[in-house]
């Protein structure tokens, strides 16, 4: 039954101060006896994607580098899964939004790149972000099976169902998204709405836990809303964040209920994978 802690924040003015106040944070969440702590998506920078600025490139990171050595060593201490969204610099002007899973010995289990990138007003991820390529995978961490995949890729079921297919018994989505002002008064609460139902038809059409972590605050003309998340198989909401506060939110994850859920819902068992070659094709028509 180990504890799951979202983390909550803002935006800071620079990596180092966003560093050390996600350090405190994440020591902070370890002596509430989180076992596993997710950070927002591109947690050490803002969410610079709200325009296009070459000069913006220069705040990616190498990794494997100084980043997530310094990351490893503070799981190892404190003896935690660490789930840390980074921008990625992979090689000449190759630049990914990746997650770095991090087991609770310190080891470096692997890194997830985001699969899906979006495109839109204050959101131009497709200037910074080459498309993944490392797959759906699942880490067999010492506090559960988990699939981390990366905001854009919530809406996605298929790429959700693989995760939950390879073993996943948790779903941990870093999240950077929010409001454009121009947007909220009139579709605000449909926009939220959307976000928060299709996560939780993943949980239940997978059977499994869903964890979603967001921003809260301004920047860049978007104000992000925040109320971070944890649904359980049946959809439930167990745990929810406020939509303007930084936040340490914290759950009980218990496992057995992924198991006993599918026993009730075989979802897997019946589904027809023989009749789904169309999935593989851009467009039926």
């Amino acid at each position: 039954m180990p504890r799951i802690a979202l983390l909550q924040s803002t935006t800071f003015s620079d990596k180092e101060e966003s560093w050390q106040h996600h350090q405190h944070l994440i020591r902070q969440a370890a002596a509430q006896g989180a076992q596993i702590v997710v950070t927002q998506e591109l947690f050490l920078t803002p969410y610079f994607c709200t325009v296009e600025n070459t000069e913006l490139f220069d705040l990616a990171d190498p990794l494997p580098g100084p980043v997530t050595e310094d990351l490893s060593k503070l799981a190892s201490e404190l003896g935690i899964v660490l789930v840390a969204s980074l921008f990625e610099h992979r090689g000449p002007g190759l630049y990914h939004n990746t997650a770095a899973i991090i087991d609770a010995d310190g080891t470096l289990m692997g890194l997830y790149r985001k699969n899906h990138i979006p495109q839109d007003p204050g959101f131009e991820e497709k200037f910074y972000f080459t498309p993944g390529d490392s797959g759906y995978p699942v880490w067999d961490t010492r506090f559960g099976k988990i699939g981390v995949l990366i905001c854009w890729d919530q809406w996605y079921p298929e790429a959700a169902r693989l995760m939950a297919l390879g073993g996943a018994q948790v779903l941990i989505y870093p999240t950077a998204i929010g409001w454009l002002p121009s947007e909220k008064a009139e579709l605000g609460a449909a926009q939220h709405c959307a976000w928060e139902t299709v996560q939780r038809g993943h949980a239940v059409a997978n059977g499994c836990f869903v964890a979603a972590v967001n921003r809260s605050g301004e920047h860049g003309g978007t104000e992000f809303w925040g109320q971070s998340f944890v649904a359980n198989p049946y959809g439930e909401l167990v745990a929810k964040a406020s939509a303007d506060r930084e936040e340490i939110l914290l759950h009980d994850l218990h496992y057995e209920e992924v198991e006993q859920f599918r026993r009730i819902w075989p979802f897997f068992r019946d589904r027809r994978i023989d009749s789904y070659a169309d999935l593989l094709r851009r467009w039926r028509h």
